[in-house]
C-alpha cells in the first residue's frame, strides 16, 4: 500500500530538534527541563530500553495479534520501533496500539520536522496519519492517541479491560513528573498488563522499582544505553529469565530512596505528591540513601584498584 499524502498543519508552538549521539533527534521540554529522550541516542533508547526488554520479536513469532500501551507517546519513537520490530519477524501480525500523551502538538511536531524518517515507510506513514487524526486503522494496525492527564486515561483503559503484551512507561523523570510514577498510577498500569506481558521503562529509580514491587510485579534490570544507569523490566509471572538486580541495586531498595510516590485519589499536584514522600522519608527507619551511596562508592573504588585475577 502506498503512503497517503498528509497535509501539514501549522503548529501552535515550534520545537527545535536536537541531535543525539546516535544521529537521531529529539525535543527539549521547557516545562520539565528535560529532553524527551536520552542524549546518548533517541532511536537507540527506543530499541534497547523498550523493544528488546519487552521481547516483542519473540512474542510476534508466537502470535498474530500484539497489544501495545505506550505511556507518554511523545514523538512516537517507542511505538515506531515496536511496530517495525514486530513486522520484521511477522509481517502478518496485527498490532493494536494505545498511546497516551499530554499534548497533541508533540506528535504533530515530530511529523512536521520529519523525525519519523528513521523508520520504514510502512511504519512512518501510518504514524504520521495517526498524529494527524489521533486514530488509524487498517488490516495491520489499529491505533489510538488519547490526550490529557494520563492518570485519568489509565483509569478508563483499565475499566475497558485492555490487556497489553508490552507497556512502555516513558514519562519524564520521577523528580520532575512524580504524578506518573506513583504506586497508585502503577496499579492502574498493572491492570492493563496481560498475565504474560512485559513492562519496560528507562528508569532505575528505587522509588519506581519499589512501587512496581508493591503492585505485585516481578522486576529485572536492563542494560544501560550509553550511560551507567540501567533500566527496568517488569512482569506478573515469576520469570527467572529476567535480568537480575545487582547486589548494589538490591540494597538500594532497602534505603529511603525506595519510599515510593503516592497519589491516593490520582489527582494530587506534583508538589503535594513530593511533599507526601518527603514526609514519609523523614519518618522512615530505613537506611539513609547517602550512607548506601558512600558504601558502594568505596566498594567500587576498592574493586577498581584491585589487581585483575589470572
Amino acid at each position: 500500500m502506498s503512503s497517503p499524502r498528509i497535509p501539514r498543519v501549522p503548529l501552535v508552538r515550534s520545537f527545535t530538534p536536537q541531535r543525539t549521539q546516535d544521529g537521531s533527534f529529539t525535543f527539549f521540554s521547557q516545562e520539565f527541563g528535560e529532553l524527551f529522550h536520552s542524549h546518548h541516542g533517541a532511536k537507540q533508547e527506543a530499541e534497547q530500553k523498550f523493544v528488546q526488554p519487552t521481547r516483542l520479536r519473540e512474542q510476534a513469532q508466537l502470535s498474530n495479534v500484539i497489544y501495545l500501551l505506550d505511556i507518554c507517546y511523545g514523538l512516537g519513537y517507542n511505538s515506531a520501533a515496536a511496530i517495525e520490530a514486530i513486522w520484521d519477524v511477522n509481517s502478518n501480525c496485527r498490532i493494536v496500539l494505545i498511546g497516551l500523551e499530554l499534548e497533541r502538538v508533540i506528535p504533530k511536531a515530530a511529523v512536521h520536522q520529519d523525525l519519523l524518517n528513521d523508520w520504514s515507510n510502512e511504519v512512518r506513514w501510518r504514524l504520521e496519519d495517526l498524529s494527524q487524526d489521533h486514530h488509524f486503522e487498517d488490516a495491520r494496525l489499529k491505533a489510538d492517541l488519547l490526550f490529557g492527564d494520563a492518570r485519568s486515561q489509565l483509569q478508563n483503559i483499565s475499566q475497558q479491560r485492555f490487556q497489553a503484551d508490552a507497556i512502555f512507561l516513558d514519562p519524564f523523570s520521577p523528580p520532575t513528573c512524580p504524578e506518573l510514577w506513583t504506586v497508585d498510577v502503577l496499579k492502574q498500569v498493572g491492570n492493563c498488563l496481560s498475565p504474560h506481558g512485559y513492562l519496560a521503562t528507562y528508569s532505575c529509580s528505587a522509588a519506581v522499582r519499589s512501587a512496581l514491587q508493591e503492585v505485585g510485579l516481578q522486576i529485572g534490570s536492563t542494560h544501560p544505553v550509553g550511560r551507567k544507569s540501567p533500566g527496568t523490566v517488569a512482569t506478573w509471572r515469576g520469570d527467572r529469565t529476567l535480568p537480575p538486580l545487582s547486589l548494589q541495586e538490591q540494597e538500594h531498595l532497602q534505603t529511603r530512596a525506595a519510599i515510593p510516590y503516592r497519589d491516593p485519589n490520582l489527582n494530587d499536584t506534583r508538589n503535594r505528591i513530593q511533599e507526601r514522600r518527603h514526609q514519609e522519608q523523614a519518618e522512615s527507619d530505613l537506611e539513609p540513601t547517602s550512607r548506601w551511596k558512600k558504601r558502594w562508592q568505596e566498594r567500587n573504588k576498592e574493586n577498581e584498584s584491585s589487581p585483575p585475577l589470572n
